[in-house]
This record gives structure tokens, C-alpha cells and sequence, in this order.
């Protein structure tokens, strides 16, 4: 890691702390401790169990489209290689568009893949995992306006209309550079040929590479999520699989709720979740700080007369301290393992 990156790293985590600062003084911090003593020990074990199901649900969404693309690793390495993705999404700014090159590295080092198919494949589960959250927003969107009528509630259905009316944009401009996909590949081998031969220039260690490889590499990684969209049964799995994920983190966060006494409905769950994930493009690692001020914002700004700003806060913190710090930990550690050479499975 050169000093641009530690530096980068070091803002970035000191940022959260400011934010994580500021959202306990909003909730005020001792009535914020007083609320997370009350919080039910069995109810966080179940927490953190619901945050292990959900990873191993994405786990078999990349293990499949894997699978399509004949790069073959079993069951218990897919769910390891995906906590260390999950690792790697969590330390770098931008959530999972930073994460997604050292996550094909890990790929193509366990599964003896190229590079080009691993990442290929990562990028192609991450926009499976889009496609459910969505889904199921616009379905808690739904059951929401034949609940409530506009008033005091105006709010949380304006900001969820914007925000899902916002993905909903990113996937049609995905859908439209997928269709212009060759025309968008010569413009990005024109436009990065130079720029590798410059850093190769300067690099001593770094080898040049000709235009045609890197074409051939570029071209190599849409041939390969070609194969994925072709395959609509592995398609069905997948996003099955994905949906799981994300009914298990909405479920985790209800339980947070149940571990201080609160028992949250699950229109709202099916609203906040998807939408405060977008938070993870923020440019902090993993979108730290700024995940948890969303969730604080839209559960205040609901109508739920017990939620308290202790309460959001305490509920929010550890929701997302499963969500965040188990793939950490554990993906850390396949980072590690990774890196020092070691096999971490077998192809089943």
C-alpha cells in the first residue's frame, strides 16, 4: 500500500468517526447507552446469524455465475471468497466500485481463473444483487400508498419515490451500455491504450502491453458477462439466491429492533434498507457513516411513535455493526490467507 493509499484510507475512516460522533450526539449518548443495555443478548446472536445467511446466500449467487462461466470452486470457498469481497468492499471508498478489483484478484488466485473472467463475474453479481433490492423497494413503495395517505408520511414516500426512481434510471443507463457494449468497448481500448503505456513507462516493474492485448482482455471480460446473460436458468438461481440476501438483512435489522424492545413493520424494513444501501457509493469505506445516517433519517422520518432517536440510533448500530464487522473479520482473514498463497478450497 503506497502513501497515497494509506492517506486515502486514513480520511476516509476519520471521516466516519466524525459521523458516527455526530449521530451519537443527535441521539444523545447517555440515553443511548441506557438504550443498548436493555438490548437482548439472544436477539443480536440472532442479528449476527441473519448477517451469516445472507452472506452465504450471495455466496451461491456467485458460486452460479461462476459456475456459468466454468471457473468451478466449492460451496464452502465461494462463501470465503465472497466475505473477503465483502472485506475488501468495506475498507475501500466507494463501496463495491472499489472493491470489485481486489475481489476478481481473489477469484482468479483461488480459482486459478483469469483475471478478466473473475472480475467479470463479480461485476455480474453485483448488478443481479441490484435487481431484487429494487423489486422488493418498490413493492414496500406499494403496500406503503395503499396504507397511508399523503400528509405528515409525505416525506419518507417522496424521498423512497426519488431514490428508487433513481435506480431505476441506473438500470436502464446499464441496460443502454449493454446494448452499445462494442461500441463502448473500442472507445475504452482507445482511451486506455495510452494511459497503460504511460504507467508502464514510469512503472519499472509494471510491463508494457500492446493494443491488442489489451483489447483482447477487455473483450475477454464482456465475453464472459455475455455468457452469464445467456443463461437464464443460472439467471433464476442467482437472483433467488440474492433475494434470500437481502430478506435476511431486512430480517436482521428487525431483529436489532426486537433486541431493544421495538417491534418495526415490515413495510417500512422492505422501504429503508434498499434505499440506504445507495448510501454505499459514498466516498467512505463501505460506505460507513453514511449507510447508518440514511437508516437514522428514514426511520425518524416515518410514522413510528416509539422510535426514538436513542432508539433508531441504538437499533442502526447494531444492525449494521453484523452487517459491517462480521464480513470484515472474517473476510480479513481470507484476505490474509489469500494473499500468503494458501488454497482455501477445493472445486467441488
Amino acid at each position: 500500500m503506497n502513501i497515497d493509499d494509506i492517506r486515502t484510507t486514513i480520511i476516509g475512516f476519520g471521516s466516519v468517526i466524525i459521523i458516527f460522533a455526530a449521530l451519537f450526539a443527535f441521539a444523545g449518548v447517555e440515553e443511548l447507552i441506557a438504550t443498548v443495555r436493555t438490548a437482548n443478548p439472544q436477539y443480536v446472536a440472532l442479528v449476527i446469524g441473519a448477517t451469516l445467511t445472507w452472506l452465504f446466500a450471495w455466496s451461491v449467487s456467485l458460486h452460479t455465475v461462476l459456475q456459468t462461466l466454468d471457473v468451478h470452486l466449492s460451496y464452502a470457498a465461494s462463501f470465503l471468497v465472497f466475505a473477503g469481497a465483502m472485506f475488501s468492499n468495506n475498507v475501500t471508498p466507494f463501496g463495491q466500485a472499489g472493491g470489485e478489483p481486489i475481489t476478481a484478484y481473489l477469484i482468479s488466485r483461488t480459482a486459478d481463473a483469469e483475471y478478466e473472467t473473475s472480475l467479470a463475474a463479480i461485476a455480474s453479481v453485483d448488478t443481479l444483487n441490484l435487481i431484487p433490492s429494487i423489486t422488493i423497494a418498490l413493492i414496500g413503495v406499494g403496500y406503503f400508498t395503499t396504507e397511508v395517505a399523503l400528509g405528515s408520511r409525505s416525506n419518507i414516500l417522496l424521498g423512497s419515490i426519488v431514490v428508487i426512481t433513481l435506480a431505476t434510471t441506473i438500470l436502464i443507463f446499464a441496460y443502454t451500455a449493454w446494448r452499445y457494449r462494442y461500441e463502448i468497448e473500442h472507445r475504452v481500448v482507445y482511451a486506455l491504450t495510452p494511459m497503460i503505456h504511460w504507467v508502464a513507462d514510469i512503472v519499472p516493474r509494471l510491463p508494457d502491453i500492446a493494443e491488442a492485448e489489451i483489447e483482447t482482455r477487455i473483450e475477454g471480460f464482456f465475453r464472459a458477462i455475455e455468457r452469464v446473460a445467456a443463461n437464464p436458468r443460472q439467471l433464476a438461481v442467482a437472483l433467488g439466491a440474492s433475494t434470500i440476501g437481502w430478506i435476511c438483512q431486512m430480517t436482521a435489522l428487525w431483529l436489532a429492533f426486537r433486541a431493544i424492545g421495538i417491534e418495526l413493520r415490515t413495510t417500512f424494513i422492505l422501504i429503508i434498507v434498499p434505499i440506504a444501501t445507495i448510501a454505499g457509493v459514498t466516498p467512505l469505506p463501505g460506505g460507513a457513516g453514511g449507510i447508518e445516517t440514511v437508516l437514522v433519517f428514514l426511520l425518524l422520518a416515518a410514522p413510528l411513535p416509539h422510535v426514538t432517536e436513542a432508539i433508531a440510533v441504538t437499533a442502526v448500530v447494531i444492525f449494521r455493526g453484523a452487517i459491517y464487522w462480521v464480513p470484515v473479520i472474517l473476510g480479513g482473514g481470507v484476505v490474509a490467507w489469500i494473499s500468503s498463497g494458501a488454497n482455501i478450497g477445493s472445486p467441488n
